[in-house]
């Protein structure tokens, strides 16, 4: 991709710098088209304080350069006095620990929350910073727990930590291991469920099922309902008879629940119940061929799979598909 006819393609190989040749990353720092020169300038800069200023003097760049780029002390003590993109300037990993400490109390709040979320603190250090995390913010932008979701090390102090956002960012590892496991399930915080209901294989049966309770039919409800832990046994005596829909859907997932309860799902005022109905094979086949005529269940139905041969057959008949 770095040699890629196409620029796009090129911008994608960057991606990759650390994984590139000298000679792959010189010519993509040459390349014709700015956005990929761009792009891996904003990765070199990294390591050159020079490319960092060349960056600094473009405002397309400016931010990410000061958020990644390697500064000189010059540089930065500009851009603290003119207060220059603070938010970015504040994650540099290369900034002064003098000139960290003056960021750590600057007056404006997101200066500080980004002050706050240095790897290089100590736990103490960081939360006497005052900060405040906000209630929806998932911690993905925190790179070097992004960039160390397998690194034992890195789960550890973030998982342990007091601080919100690095709980949430942790919870983001399917690599976790038990006990920070256990001990981010505990958290009250249902940014971190969320989290564990989407990327953990191990994720508690009782965190999946308040993510579901709480979201009902949002994407990371979806995701905690169909993760394998969530739970299979009991719905049905539990949510058969549930006031909301969402609930009654979880009783077709029950081992035990019978053909009679399927089938009168299938007839549940709640579209998304019946659907759920219609896909499972206890269905009685009587119902089973009747949804495959009804508009919003046919799709269910037709993947339904005890729905013999010949059914199909006749759906391919009635659809002009020729045999």
């Amino acid at each position: 991709m770095a040699t890629h006819h196409r620029a796009a393609a090129r911008r994608e190989a960057v991606r990759a710098w650390e994984a590139l040749s000298t000679g792959e990353r010189s010519a993509l720092l040459a390349d014709p088209d700015p956005e990929v020169r761009r792009a891996a300038e904003l990765q070199e800069c990294r390591r050159d304080a020079r490319v960092t200023a060349d960056l600094l003097r473009d405002p397309k760049s400016a931010a990410e350069a000061l958020r990644r780029g390697l500064l000189d002390r010059a540089g930065a003590e500009r851009c603290v006095a003119e207060r220059t993109h603070l938010t970015s300037l504040a994650e540099n990993p290369s900034l002064p620990a003098d000139l960290v400490e003056r960021l750590a109390v600057d007056p404006e709040e997101a200066v500080r929350l980004a002050v706050s979320l240095r790897p290089e603190l100590d736990e103490t250090r960081r939360m006497a910073i005052d900060f405040t995390a906000g209630d929806l913010d998932r911690g993905d932008d925190v790179w070097w727990v992004r960039d160390g979701l397998a690194d034992p090390e890195v789960m550890r102090r973030a998982a342990t930590s007091a601080h919100p956002l690095l709980q949430r960012a942790a919870a983001r590892s399917p690599h976790l291991p038990p006990d920070l496991l256990r001990l981010l399930a505990r958290v009250e915080d249902p940014v971190v469920e969320n989290h564990l209901g989407i990327h953990h294989p191990d994720t508690p049966e009782e965190v999946l099922m308040r993510v579901f309770a709480r979201l009902g039919g949002t994407f990371s409800a979806w995701m905690a309902e169909t993760h394998p832990r969530f739970p299979r046994e009991g719905l049905a005596t539990r949510y058969a008879n549930h006031p909301d829909g969402n609930y009654r859907r979880l009783a077709v997932r029950d081992p035990a629940a019978t053909p009679e309860l399927i089938e009168r799902l299938s007839h549940d005022p709640v579209v998304w119940t019946r659907q759920a109905a219609a896909r499972d094979p206890r269905l009685p086949f009587h119902r089973l061929r009747e949804a495959l005529l009804v508009p919003e269940l046919a799709s269910s139905a037709g993947a339904n799979p005890a729905l013999p041969e010949d059914e199909m057959a006749a759906v391919l008949d009635r659809a002009g598909v020729p045999a």
